[in-house]
């Protein structure tokens, strides 16, 4: 087993829950967003000489999860992934005003909050996942967190409830 399989595994074991979780804010179930992470895996692994190593192999990884995601919803693989997606709480009831108010967000700062807050991702690979430079990563979460505790009428910026959510 070459090095590259071992860290793709190992990503796989380390990982596992962050993606499907935030998958199925994107497919709609758990059940399906389970399928999405075998399937993206499945491909990173059949793919893996592709990498190159210009960003972090998870970012990498994840923009495979992502396309595939937007390819069991039945669109087209070739729009843009930041404007493509639109997230949702899979389990909205567990906090229908927060579900409420991430439905009020744009697609591209929903998706960027759900990398942030419900995969876990850091900037630098949110950036690579979805195209856009980190400094387009902070302003629109922070345009997300502003608009967010506006709408849950906070006065903290980054409001504790998206962080529960995500759990």
């Amino acid at each position: 087993m070459d090095r590259q399989t071992r860290t793709i595994e190992d990503v796989y074991r380390r990982r596992y829950q962050s993606f499907r979780g935030a998958l199925a804010g994107i497919v709609g179930s758990y059940e399906l967003a389970h399928d999405v992470v075998q399937e993206s895996f499945a491909r990173a692994l059949k793919s893996r000489a592709d990498f190159r190593g210009d960003g972090p192999l998870e970012a990498w990884i994840w923009k495979i999860a992502l396309r595939v995601a937007f390819e069991m919803r039945g669109q087209a693989s070739q729009v843009e992934l930041v404007d493509a997606f639109e997230p949702e709480l899979p389990q909205p009831e567990r906090d229908e005003g927060l579900a409420a108010v991430l439905e009020e967000l744009s697609p591209r700062r929903r998706l960027v909050v759900f990398l942030r807050y419900v995969a876990d991702l850091d900037y630098r690979e949110i950036a690579r996942v979805c195209e856009i430079s980190e400094g387009t990563v902070a302003a629109t979460l922070a345009q997300a967190k502003a608009a967010l505790a506006a709408s849950l009428d906070c006065s903290n910026p980054e409001p504790c409830e998206l962080r529960e959510a995500a759990e």
